[in-house]
C-alpha cells in the first residue's frame, strides 16, 4: 500500500475522533488489526500520525492559525485535520522530507473531493515549512497559561487546574511528563518461573520487540516497538496481562491475603481483578463487576487465558446496591470513573472531550457508587480506592468524605510499596498521587481505607 493510502487512513482517524464516534485508543487498535497485512514500518507510521496529531492538536491548530487567513475552526473538517496532521509531519516527524508531505496532501485534498482548496493546502504548509519557527509561542511571562497551553497542547482550563494544586515549574513538570511517550506494560504472572520469564522475553526479543525493567516496581516490563501484544510468544499462554506499574502498586496497597473474598466494583479491563486473584489464592474468591457487557466480554476472555478459576463475573451498575454483598468483601477494590486526567498520554482525546463543567458530575457519580461500596466491606476490612486522574476533589477529597460519612480511617500503605518509591512522603498517611514525571506511571491516585470493627 502507498504512503498516500496510510495518510488517507489517519485522515479518516482523525475525522472520526473529531465526531466523537470513538476513542482514540479503541480506534488505533482496530484499525491496526484491520490493517495488519501492512508493513511493519507503515503501520508504525499510521500509528506515529494518528497519535502525533491528535496529542499535539492545540499547538498545530496555533501554528496554522498563524499563518493561515481562515482560523481552524472556520475550515471544513476534511481540510483542517489535513492540515494538522501534514504540520505534524513538517514539524515533528524528520524522517518525512517536507515536499513528500506537502505534495501527499495536497493530492489528498484533490482526491476527496477538494480540488478547489489544493492551492490553500499548497500555499500554507509551503509557508510552514519554509517558516518553522515563524509562530512564536505564546509569552510566558505575559501570558502563563496560554504559553504552557499551547506548548504542552492542553485546554486552558486544565493548565489552570493543575496550577491549583502545583507550582508554576511542577506543573510544566507534569504536563512534559503526560506528554512522554510510554510503551505498553506488562506484568508476568506471580507463578511463573524464573526460567519460563526469560524465555518468553528472549522470544519476545527474537520476535523484535525490545523489552525494559520499571525502575521501582520489578515485575512490570517495558514493551517497545510492539503492535500486537496478543501475538507476542507467551500471551495466549497466560504469562502474562497487559497492566500499568500504577495498576499494579494499587493492588498491591489493598493487602489481600490468600482466602480473601475480593470485591472488584468497576473492574474493566480487568488487570486489578486478575492481579487480585494471583494474591488471594485458590483459597481466596475475587467478583469482577462492570456495567458494560462489552467490557466484561474482555474481563471473561482474559481470565480465560490466564487460566484463573477463583474468579467470578457479574454484570451490574455499580450505582445500586446489592443486599446480597453487603459487608461481604475482606476487600473491596473501588477504581472509579473518573476525569482521567492522568491518563492523557495513553487516552490522547481525553482532554478535548472533558470540561471543566463536566468534572462535577464525575464527582456526584464516584459519591454514588463510593456509598455503595462502603457497604460492602466487612468490618475490619479495607477499600482500596483509586483513580486515574490528577484531582483533589476526586482524590483526597473523597478520602475525606469516606473517613467523616462512612467512619473509615486512613492506613499506611507504606510497607506495600517499592522502598525505593521516591516522593512517597503520604503513603503513611494512607494515600499517594502517582505522577508520571516523578512516578514513571500513569497520573495516578490511590487511597487504603480500614473500615472500623464493630465494638
Amino acid at each position: 500500500m502507498s504512503s498516500e493510502n496510510t495518510r488517507e487512513i489517519v485522515l479518516d482517524m482523525l475525522l472520526v475522533i473529531e465526531r466523537e464516534e470513538e476513542y482514540s485508543h479503541r480506534l488505533v487498535g482496530q484499525v491496526l488489526d484491520k490493517y495488519g497485512y501492512l508493513e511493519a514500518r507503515q503501520r508504525a507510521f499510521i500509528k506515529r500520525l494518528f497519535e502525533g496529531t491528535l496529542e499535539r492538536r492545540i499547538e498545530l491548530d496555533y501554528r496554522l492559525n498563524a499563518i493561515s487567513s481562515v482560523p481552524t475552526r472556520k475550515m471544513k473538517p476534511l481540510i483542517r485535520n489535513l492540515l494538522r496532521m501534514s504540520a505534524y509531519q513538517l514539524l515533528y516527524m524528520d524522517s518525512v522530507p517536507d515536499a513528500a508531505a506537502v505534495n501527499e496532501a495536497v493530492k489528498l485534498a484533490g482526491k476527496r473531493g477538494f480540488s478547489k482548496l489544493k492551492g490553500f493546502v499548497n500555499g500554507i504548509l509551503r509557508n510552514l515549512s519554509a517558516n518553522k519557527t515563524a509562530a512564536k509561542l505564546p509569552s510566558e511571562r505575559e501570558n502563563p497559561r496560554q504559553f504552557l497551553s499551547v506548548m504542552y497542547s492542553v485546554p486552558e482550563w486544565i493548565a489552570e487546574h493543575f496550577l491549583e494544586s502545583y507550582s508554576y515549574e511542577e506543573t510544566k513538570s507534569l504536563l512534559e511528563g503526560l506528554l512522554h511517550i510510554r510503551p505498553v506494560m506488562i506484568r508476568f504472572v506471580s507463578g511463573i518461573s524464573t526460567e519460563e520469564k526469560e524465555n518468553c522475553i528472549r522470544a519476545m526479543e527474537q520476535a523484535g520487540v525490545k523489552i525494559s525493567g520499571h525502575a521501582w516496581v520489578k515485575d512490570i516490563r517495558y514493551l517497545h516497538d510492539c503492535e500486537n501484544i496478543a501475538l507476542l510468544p507467551g500471551f495466549a499462554q497466560g504469562l502474562f496481562t497487559v497492566q500499568d506499574a500504577s495498576s499494579g502498586l494499587a493492588v498491591a496497597a489493598a493487602g489481600i491475603k490468600r482466602g480473601d473474598r475480593v470485591l472488584d466494583i468497576c473492574a474493566a479491563p480487568g488487570g486489578k481483578t486478575l492481579l487480585a486473584a494471583e494474591y488471594a489464592g485458590p483459597e481466596g474468591r475475587v467478583e469482577a463487576r462492570d456495567i458494560s457487557p462489552r467490557r466484561m466480554e474482555r474481563i471473561e476472555e482474559n481470565v480465560s487465558r490466564m487460566g484463573l478459576t477463583n474468579i467470578d463475573l457479574k454484570l451490574w451498575d455499580a450505582t445500586k446496591r446489592d443486599e446480597g454483598a453487603v459487608e461481604s468483601a475482606d476487600v473491596v477494590l473501588a477504581d472509579v470513573p473518573c476525569s482521567g486526567l492522568g491518563v492523557m498520554g495513553r487516552k490522547r482525546d481525553i482532554k478535548y472531550r472533558q470540561t471543566k463543567e463536566g468534572l462535577e458530575p464525575i464527582v456526584h457519580l464516584q459519591r454514588e457508587i463510593l456509598r455503595q461500596a462502603a457497604g460492602y466491606v466487612k468490618p475490619g476490612g479495607t477499600l482500596l480506592y483509586s483513580t486515574c486522574t490528577i484531582n483533589p476533589a476526586e482524590n483526597e477529597q473523597q478520602v475525606d468524605w469516606l473517613c467523616k460519612e462512612f467512619g473509615f480511617v486512613r492506613e499506611s500503605i507504606a510497607s506495600f510499596l517499592p522502598a525505593d518509591l521516591p516522593h512517597a512522603d503520604t503513603a503513611k498517611e494512607g494515600f499517594l498521587q502517582l505522577l508520571p514525571h516523578l512516578h514513571d506511571t500513569d497520573g495516578f491516585f490511590l487511597a487504603r481505607l480500614k473500615k472500623q470493627p464493630l465494638s
